[in-house]
């Protein structure tokens, strides 16, 4: 008798799925995880060297754009029916509850930022493909392996045609400064890998 051999078969979770889930008490309070095109995936502790990067790119961005923007710390954004990936950073247009009654959406957000170590390649291979599909106008990733920040540009439905990198020593412009009104806005790289 000939052996038939079965596909796994892959369950995929919308958005409110994972919050029913969670709302189960199955995941733990203080589980660090994302939803992300369906599937609910384990994300790495947070490094002294990722907290701090991640604090001073806060405070920085904070002071600099006062009321003009909301700059959220590893808050989720929704994108779609199916992903709600938890950037360390996301700068979005302001709004009077704060985001209160809903996660921004990709109209919302102006530019995120994910810090990088352990999750470099995943940062670099999925989660930028992600954020390029939906819109997302700018996206950063900080290396803090090889000590750069990559930009990436200029969305498609498949990935960010214009990307560079910046080296300590550099600055970088966010692509929003002019639309706020603030085209003198500058970004040291330095100061983002300390």
């Amino acid at each position: 008798m000939a052996t038939r051999l079965a596909e796994p078969i892959r369950h995929s979770f919308t958005r409110e799925d994972w919050y029913a889930l969670a709302g189960t008490g199955v995941l733990a309070d203080d589980y660090r995880g994302e939803l992300m095109e369906g599937e609910i995936i384990d994300m790495p502790p947070i490094g002294s060297e990722h907290g701090g990067c991640v604090d001073w790119l806060h405070a920085y961005f904070s002071r600099q754009l006062s009321d003009k923007a909301i700059v959220r710390v590893q808050n989720p954004i929704r994108l779609g029916d199916f992903s709600e990936p938890q950037p360390d950073i996301a700068i979005v247009r302001p709004r009077d509850d704060f985001y209160r009654r809903g996660h921004p959406i990709p109209t919302d957000i102006l530019l995120l930022i994910e810090v990088a170590d352990t999750s470099l390649h995943y940062d670099r291979t999925v989660k930028g493909p992600l954020y390029a599909r939906y819109g997302i106008p700018e996206y950063w990733l900080v290396d803090l392996i090889a000590r750069r920040l990559e930009r990436y540009l200029t969305p498609t439905a498949m990935s960010y045609i214009h990307n560079s990198r910046h080296l300590p020593g550099e600055s970088v412009s966010p692509g929003f400064a002019t639309q706020l009104g603030m085209p003198n806005l500058v970004v040291p790289v330095s100061g983002i890998l300390g």
